[in-house]
């Protein structure tokens, strides 16, 4: 298994919640219970807070976290991610995992679900998906994966397909989790925005378009995360009782 370094990439500046990374749950701010989480998966080797802004950033250095900044220009969080990584000084062949700063109730699990398939030397990106009902699917906020017999992804949309011509399909939500090897990170970034990403608003498919394949796999947890500042109740909820994790 190559070196495993779990970045994430936290602005303060957001539409729906701004300052969401400062935002408290049980005392602490909510990038404090994401790296938390990520730590505690025994694949990953370096945790990192990418910000833009020097609240997150000392806030970060005081509970004696590693963060770094970043640009405040970057068009996404993998474009954020990819620059921390590149401060990082990561090896070409080295997985970074892009998790998400708003999953603050996130299950170490998961993260090894997403890093095992790179024992494979021939996997180059993978990402997180799990059963949805039928009724979750009709969202164009719930994104659908299609995936191949191997576990390839073949697509990944805001409608809901597979098309179920004369039966039900089971539907595969999308969790926004990834692991890329560096050089893959590095030529998504040269790569440019793809028009399919542009029409679906998904950057994922920047590397399918490009032939590069995702590996997706399957887990039975679900993902918590904060949009907005009254998704903060039902998460810290959740995470009561959970200190343990």
């Amino acid at each position: 298994m190559p070196e495993v370094i779990a970045i994430i990439p936290a602005r303060y500046e957001s539409s729906r919640f701004p300052g969401k990374p400062l935002a408290l749950i049980h005392g602490k701010p909510m990038f404090w219970h994401v790296m938390r989480r990520a730590s505690l998966c025994p694949q990953v080797g370096t945790v990192a807070l990418a910000t833009d802004d020097e609240r997150i950033f000392s806030a970060a250095r005081n509970f004696g976290l590693t963060a770094l900044m970043t640009s405040p220009g970057h068009a996404s969080g993998t474009d954020r991610v990819l620059e921390a990584a590149r401060l990082l000084s990561a090896a070409p062949d080295s997985v970074i995992v892009n998790v998400q700063g708003d999953e603050p109730a996130l299950n170490p699990e998961m993260l090894t679900e997403l890093i095992q398939p790179f024992d494979d030397p021939l996997v180059q990106v993978t990402t997180l998906g799990h059963f949805i009902s039928a009724a979750e699917a009709e969202s164009a906020d719930r994104v659908k994966i299609v995936r191949a017999a191997d576990g390839r992804a073949l697509y990944f949309s805001r409608a809901k397909v597979p098309f179920g011509r004369d039966n039900t399909p089971e539907y595969i939500g999308h969790i926004g989790l990834y692991g890329l090897r560096m050089h893959v990170l590095e030529k998504f970034s040269a790569l440019g925005e793809s028009p399919l990403e542009k029409m679906e608003k998904l950057e994922q498919l920047r590397l399918l378009e490009a032939g590069i394949p995702i590996h997706v796999a399957l887990t039975r947890h679900k993902s918590h995360g904060v949009d907005r500042p009254e998704d903060l109740p039902t998460v810290t909820a959740l995470m009561r009782g959970e200190h343990h994790i």
